[in-house]
């Protein structure tokens, strides 16, 4: 995601006290067809400081009044849109702990909405171990760059017999395990062009959809 960027603003990660350094509310929606989940529909908002920090490196929105023009907008589509081959998207889909296979991004959009960069997208299930075991969503980037947050109930499209269940991390480990990873070392200290370690996971919501079928 916007982690990818980081390269374009190092302003930003050098001037961050801390990780994570985004922090992006996320609306997540479960497409089914007939009884086989399909797709996964991820509605990205970025945080205030970010949205700004970004429209300023690219050059758009520059007099300030919080619209774009199909030029600017063309730009903004572009920079989001660049996905490497080896990026995951932040997204995890599970059953009993076997990783399904998604495909990459389809309806992909984004929007600045006065002064909020909005992105979203929809990831295609290639393949699932096995369709009628309950479905596991996370949403994080392993190295908790990005901080995610589901801002609403989690959506189900498709059918009318599942329901969707939401565990919160355990704060108290991630932190205990983040400071052991880092050996006391402060987060603060970590410099943008130092590895953090791949710690997002244990900051991630779980997401668990059972269908009565």
């Amino acid at each position: 995601m916007i982690r990818l960027l980081f390269t374009s603003l190092v302003f930003f990660a050098a001037t961050a006290t801390a990780h994570p350094h985004i922090f992006v509310s996320v609306g997540v929606t479960v497409v089914y067809d007939t009884d086989t989940p399909v797709a996964v529909r991820l509605d990205w908002e970025y945080d205030e400081y970010f949205s700004l920090l970004l429209t300023t490196d690219l050059g758009i929105d520059a007099d300030g009044d919080l619209v774009l023009s199909a030029e600017e907008q063309a730009i903004l589509v572009e920079a989001i849109a660049a996905w490497p081959e080896d990026y995951n998207g932040d997204l995890e889909v599970s059953q009993n702990g076997r990783a399904a296979t998604l495909s990459g991004r389809t309806q992909h959009g984004v929007v600045m909405e006065s002064g909020i960069i909005r992105e979203t997208h929809t990831r295609p299930i290639a393949a699932l171990p096995d369709p009628s075991a309950p479905l596991t969503v996370q949403v994080y980037d392993p190295f908790y760059y990005v901080s995610y947050s589901l801002n609403g109930p989690v959506k189900i499209e498709g059918r009318d017999d599942c329901t969707a269940s939401v565990v919160e991390p355990d704060l108290n480990a991630a932190y205990s395990l983040v400071d052991e990873l880092l050996y006391g070392r402060p987060a603060s200290d970590v410099g943008p062009e130092e590895d953090f370690p791949e710690v997002g996971i244990s900051f991630a919501e779980t997401i668990t959809i059972t269908c009565a079928g």
